[in-house]
């Protein structure tokens, strides 16, 4: 195997792209035109079972004997009260995967048409997502649909696959099909493709793969300085943020954004740095949440790390253990935001 992961990128950009596509219409018939009840995660459900069906099935054509570590399993369609939801599912999937072939695609990954799949074959696709991780060989992760109350709101969610070899991350894609293509430009429209090859550099693409262009984070300054963090609280402390902003001498307020675009956007100079700490004890991330978006950032010039310094590690399992937090920024100011964040951590103690 090329050590370049030429046909994974391939292959890897092609499945995200089609369930980005796949994604983006679930939102147009589910979400903007079906009255959805307060609460109601229904749309979310649709698009995570069958992106990850679509995405499972061109790995599973592609790379027979590779394991994936995935988000969904198939229990909830397989039985009678499911039926409704599993034949939307297989619907939508079926209709992504028979699209016609686009540049760089091939029929021999399953998809094009008259390549529909039975439902036995898509929930079997899917229920391949219950490898357990690990810290040895190959495997791919999927999150279907990152950032799903980004996704209803029709605002940041992301498409994210990965591939890791022994404990690795060697390619990683993040799909953003509401992210725009240039902030400064708004003519150029939106969606966008983040891919990451280990030693081979980062690069955007349009959603249709089509213009790649190569990322490298700028150098910041704590005046130019901001950080990206989620629309969640729940999900990332923005009170402790806020208390590193203001030992940085940070003047800019924070970018809230949901998912993994954040990854995509620190990636092509936005921001700054991405923190992410976490709101709760013994909360555990979950790899296929941060994998794509780590090479994205080590690629394109930045140093990813948890808040003492370590490297995240994507060999323990399904989940990243024991670290705690998420620091990412450009080599420059990685160093200065980390020391930081454990000023702000020692003050928090000390107070408790």
């Amino acid at each position: 195997m090329s050590l370049t992961f030429a046909t994974e990128k391939q292959v890897a950009v092609a499945a995200v792209r089609r369930a980005c596509l796949l994604t983006s219409s679930v939102f147009n018939k589910l979400v903007k035109n079906e009255t959805l009840t307060k609460g109601d995660k229904s749309p979310v459900t649709v698009g995570d079972y069958s992106a990850q069906a679509v995405i499972s099935t061109i790995l599973q054509h592609a790379f027979p004997a590779d394991p994936i570590v995935g988000e969904e399993d198939a229990a909830d369609l397989r039985v009678d009260s499911g039926a409704n939801l599993r034949d939307r599912i297989i619907t939508l999937a079926n209709e992504a995967l028979t699209g016609e072939l686009e540049l760089g695609e091939n029929s021999e990954w399953g998809i094009g048409p008259g390549q529909e799949k039975t439902a036995a074959e898509l929930l079997d696709a899917i229920d391949r997502g219950n490898h357990s991780g690990g810290s040895t060989g190959r495997m791919w992760t999927i999150d279907p649909i990152d950032g799903t109350k980004g996704f209803l709101r029709g605002e940041q969610y992301a498409v994210c696959l990965s591939l890791i070899v022994n404990a690795q991350v060697q390619v990683g894609v993040i799909g953003c099909p509401n992210l725009p293509v240039n902030p400064e430009k708004p003519e150029f429209g939106q969606g966008c493709i983040f891919v990451a090859v280990r030693g081979h550099g980062a690069e955007q693409m349009s959603l249709s793969g089509a213009h790649p262009t190569p990322l490298r984070i700028p150098a910041f300054t704590s005046s130019t300085l901001s950080f990206l963090e989620s629309v969640e609280a729940a999900h990332s402390s923005h009170s402790f943020n806020d208390q590193v902003s203001s030992l940085l001498g940070i003047t800019h307020s924070p970018i809230r954004m949901d998912s993994q675009a954040k990854y995509g956007c620190l990636a092509r100079g936005e921001g700054g740095a991405y923190l992410r700490m976490p709101t709760g004890v013994g909360y555990q991330e979950k790899i296929w949440d941060h994998a794509p978006g780590a090479i994205l950032i080590e690629e394109a010039g930045g140093v990813v790390s948890d808040s003492r310094g370590d490297p995240l590690n994507f060999g323990l399992g399904r989940t990243l253990g024991e670290n705690y937090g998420v620091v990412a920024a450009g080599k420059d100011v990685h160093r200065r935001v980390l020391d930081a964040v454990q000023k702000a951590r020692a003050e928090a103690k000390s107070k408790a």
